[in-house]
């Protein structure tokens, strides 16, 4: 006798919950394709009324105003080693303190984490000028240093990373050290290969969160030579006219990086999401 599942993919070639997720999923990606269509269109196309929705013709006038006329390379260089810098510092040492928290014992652990997991509640606008004035006296104020800073680690990672080694079996490490391995190398050898999961994960939301920060580098950087995109694109908008070929022709070279890398590394952070909840 067929069960009602087998019945049910007969009938539909996939799940009955995609006929819900399917139009979700257009409603956010109509706004990227609306952006990609705006940055070919000239200046008349998008401030016409009604708006046009799709370009008579492909117009690289946005593409070129915006390579002839601002830094954008600069500011794609300057973001890219930004976000580099902030991946693998969250990942070196998210991940030590992760696994710190998770199977290290020592005096006061669980306040410590406690006050570590807090600082996640704190806004950002609370910090910013002790911030800001501990960097002016370390002298970094308007340098990429200033930038990237403040992405050496999180508490959001430090939390993640804590919760998928909590998932680990901690019999792996346990033979690992029968057979004469250090604590580090137990966590080098054995821990973190297990672990890629949950480090493509943090890779992806430090991206994600240091690629799209605009409001410390606005307050934190003035020298256009040392902007990030999102501080360069916010320059294209002003009081009484905007560049709107230009803002959105930016926002595509901002964006498909972003896409590709979460493209890459869906599988793992699906697999982290899956893991992470295991065990707290």
């Amino acid at each position: 006798m067929s069960s009602p599942v087998s019945v049910r993919r007969r009938r539909l070639p996939f799940s009955p919950w995609h006929l819900l997720l399917m139009p979700l999923a257009l409603v956010f990606v109509l706004p990227l394709v609306q952006m990609v269509l705006t940055s070919f269109m000239t200046a008349q196309e998008i401030n016409q009324f009604p708006p046009r929705f799709i370009p008579t013709s492909l117009h690289l006038s946005g593409y070129r105003a915006l390579l002839n006329e601002s830094h954008i390379l600069r500011w794609f260089a300057n973001t890219v080693l930004v976000s580099g810098i902030a991946v693998v510092s969250h990942l070196i040492l998210c991940s030590l303190a992760g696994y710190g928290f998770a199977r290290l014992k020592f005096a006061g652990r669980g306040l410590a984490f406690l006050a570590v997991v807090a600082t996640v509640m704190i806004p950002m606008q609370l910090l910013m000028i002790p911030t800001y004035l501990m960097f002016a006296r370390a002298g970094i104020v308007d340098t990429l240093a200033a930038a990237f800073v403040p992405w050496l680690a999180s508490a959001f990672g430090i939390f993640l990373m804590r919760q998928f080694f909590l998932s680990l079996p901690v019999e792996l490490e346990e033979a690992a050290r029968l057979d004469g391995c250090s604590t580090l190398r137990t966590f080098i050898s054995v821990v973190l290969p297990l672990a890629r999961p949950a480090l493509a994960t943090l890779a992806i939301f430090t991206l994600l969160s240091s690629w799209n920060d605009l409001l410390w580098p606005l307050v934190a950087i003035s020298d256009d030579n040392r902007f990030t995109l999102q501080v360069g694109l916010a320059s294209f908008q002003g009081t009484r006219r905007t560049e709107w070929s230009q803002l959105m022709a930016g926002n595509v070279i901002a964006t498909m990086p972003l896409i590709i890398a979460f493209l890459v590394a869906q599988k793992r952070f699906i697999a982290t999401m899956t893991f992470s909840g295991l065990k707290g």
